[in-house]
């Protein structure tokens, strides 16, 4: 008897705020075992709101982390790298240029997702790492340029939702450089709460669900911070349990800083520290909206999903 050598396989994410990495190597089916894994903030969306066009400065970042990321896989062995790019692309009038910049400086193809698409890869991503859950589960990711809602059942997808609602334009539109000014913290969660309502397609706005999921990295922060993590550690970040008066403390907490403070706390990355709380807003009015207490943390999400797909992919005829 002998074992076959592990398919070593790579996802990059390429979002609207962060670039993130996974190389896993597929041991039996669906199960993998991480051999590197990262992420940095690059921040491409910003300003794309104002222009509708991706800015220089956001472009070179991002191009750098990515190369980047394409050559780590290929150092540490990866037979596949699987780029995947979300709505600062998908949206800006030169995100598919951008895209082409890209594939020219890598070699390898850039997959601009659909809102849909992105949507789906999530729940794959997160489904995977959380196990079966029973009954309805609305999975959402609050990301740089939009947030995407997923409500399913086992396997089958009831409805689905992509916003162009990101902690990106809604923190440049919506600064706290200091300490956050209640007033001005209620005009945000009025704005992102109305959206909610009049956006949410009525099978999921009106949705009675046995969990609600939330991945990307409001959530993720949020979770290592009620943990008390001086790093972070996916491990314990993953199916940990938020509820409303956990998440308030929190966000009073965060808001009693200035961003620079908020900055320096552990587990909250600086690029993080001026969007976490239109990220909270995020968080809160989806509460509401759906009329539950408690959220589970996901720290699997599009990247495992892409993962997922890519070795269906291998191993289809």
């Amino acid at each position: 008897m002998f074992s076959l050598p592990a398919m070593r396989l790579s996802t990059i994410d390429v979002g609207s705020n962060t670039v993130r990495l996974l190389v896993a190597d597929v041991l039996d089916g669906a199960t993998w075992r991480v051999v590197d894994q990262d992420q940095t903030i690059t921040r491409l969306g910003e300003g794309l709101a104002r222009s509708g066009a991706l800015g220089e400065a956001p472009m070179a970042r991002t191009l750098a982390v990515v190369r980047g990321y394409v050559e780590r896989g290929v150092w540490r062995g990866a037979r596949d790298i699987r780029i995947v790019a979300t709505s600062a692309v998908r949206e800006a009038s030169n995100g598919r240029a951008f895209a082409a910049a890209v594939e020219q400086a890598t070699g390898r193809r850039v997959d601009v997702v659909s809102g849909e698409a992105e949507a789906r890869l999530t729940l794959r991503g997160v489904r995977h790492g959380l196990g079966a859950l029973a009954g309805p589960v609305l999975v959402f990711d609050i990301g740089g340029g939009s947030t995407e809602y997923v409500l399913a059942e086992d396997d089958v997808i009831r409805s689905m939702a992509s916003l162009r609602l990101g902690v990106v334009p809604l923190a440049e539109r919506f600064p706290f450089p200091g300490p956050v000014a209640e007033p001005r913290y209620r005009e945000l969660y009025d704005e992102v709460r109305a959206r909610l309502e009049h956006e949410l397609p009525e099978p999921i706005r009106t949705a009675r669900v046995a969990h609600l999921v939330g991945t990307a990295g409001t959530v993720t922060t949020l979770a290592a911070l009620d943990l008390g993590l001086h790093r972070y550690d996916p491990e314990r970040v993953q199916g940990h349990r938020l509820d409303r008066p956990i998440i308030a403390r929190l966000a009073a907490r965060l808001g009693a800083h200035t961003v620079a403070e908020r900055a320096a706390l552990p587990c909250l990355e600086p690029g993080r520290a001026d969007l976490i709380i239109p990220g909270i807003a995020i968080v809160m009015a989806t509460l509401d909206q759906i009329g539950v207490e408690t959220l589970r943390v996901s720290e699997f999400g599009l990247r495992e999903g892409v993962l997922m797909d890519a070795i269906e992919g291998r191993r289809a005829p």
